[in-house]
């Protein structure tokens, strides 16, 4: 059975996002590294467990791991944070943790960063949630979740509110980071919104299923094609016709979409729709890369730079952090580096 496809209004044929000249590209950095920037969701800790293997398991067929090394990292909103953190900016991160000894571990990680963890709340019996990934000669074995998805308790989630809005008033952008994992809801989100909105400060959504259509007033929503494709029920192409109406659905002022190789596609109010290719690289690994094209966008809007610039630049770090293997950052003399390329001068 075919899809049902939206209707509405017809944009234009897409245009192209252009790089930023080199001189653009140093002052906005340099412009990065002085904004604040909140960031309120779901965290978790990454952890890798890796190892060799050359035989299979006499117990069942699977392999025999002797393990070498355990990597503890800030996944979620925690690694958002700490990809504003790799900007030179300053984070302000607001979520919720565990009383666990994966709290422990995380915060650390995050501390460990130079990132204040005074918004994290700490709720008892609730675990950290946590992804456990086994690696064997660099290829993921397996990945093992710990977390619950159930919605806070009102005074878990009046503390949230709180350190939020305290988050908020130093910053100069908001970024939600939502993972399904309970912490965000529609109320807690219509109030955040409504809080940036007043201050006058630009607010990027990276979206689940669960909430996808909870972020009105957004000033770009973020998902990826996959993400798109299953709330709306149709398969958006790469020329298709309907991202405007489903950016006007979703209330945002831009709809960001991020396409994997494809890049990522820009939709601003009238139906202007604008591409960018991604940069060719060799890809390791995809965990967070959209917390790193997420942190980059809200990071450039926060320090004054047009959404199209800010696209451009986002593209330009999730091309990098997908050669990297496991949750990693970016930082603006890697960005710098792979601008020749980028730009088409190298």
């Amino acid at each position: 059975m075919q899809r049902p496809k939206i209707t509405g209004y017809l944009p234009p044929m897409p245009d192209v996002l252009h790089p930023l000249s080199h001189a653009r590209l140093v002052d906005l950095l340099s412009r990065m590294r002085q904004v604040r920037v909140a960031v309120l969701g779901d965290v978790m800790l990454d952890r890798y467990l890796l190892g060799e293997t050359d035989r299979i398991s006499p117990e069942a067929p699977v392999p025999v791991i002797a393990l070498e090394d355990d990597i503890s990292v800030p996944g979620g909103a925690a690694n958002a944070a700490a990809n504003v953190a790799a900007t030179g900016a300053t984070p302000m991160l607001v979520g919720v943790v565990g009383d666990d000894a994966a709290a422990q571990s995380l915060v650390e990680a995050i501390a460990a960063l130079g990132i204040a963890t005074t918004g994290l709340i700490t709720v008892p019996g609730r675990p950290t949630t946590t992804k456990t990934r086994i690696v064997a000669r660099g290829q993921q074995v397996v990945r093992l979740d710990r977390e619950v998805t159930n919605s806070l308790a009102d005074r878990f989630r009046d503390a949230l509110l709180v350190a939020g809005t305290a988050a908020l008033a130093g910053a100069q952008a908001l970024l939600i980071e939502d993972y399904d994992k309970g912490v965000l809801d529609a109320e807690i989100a219509a109030v955040m919104i409504a809080a940036a909105t007043e201050k006058g400060i630009p607010v990027v959504v990276d979206p689940k299923a669960r909430n996808f259509f909870a972020y009105p007033g957004a000033t770009v929503f973020k998902p990826n094609i996959r993400e798109l494709d299953a709330a709306f029920g149709t398969a958006f192409m790469g020329d298709d016709n309907d991202l405007e109406s489903a950016r006007v659905r979703l209330g945002a002022e831009h709809l960001v979409v991020t396409r994997g190789a494809d890049g990522l596609s820009l939709v601003s109010a009238g139906g202007v729709v604008r591409e960018t290719p991604a940069v060719p690289r060799a890809v390791f690994d995809v965990s967070g890369a959209g917390d790193t094209v997420a942190a980059w966008l809200a990071t450039a809007l926060a320090a004054g730079a047009g959404v199209g610039d800010s696209a451009w630049l986002a593209n330009l770090a999730a091309s990098i952090t997908v050669g990297k293997k496991g949750t990693a950052t970016v930082s603006p003399m890697e960005i710098e580096a792979t601008w020749m390329i980028a730009a088409g001068e190298g």
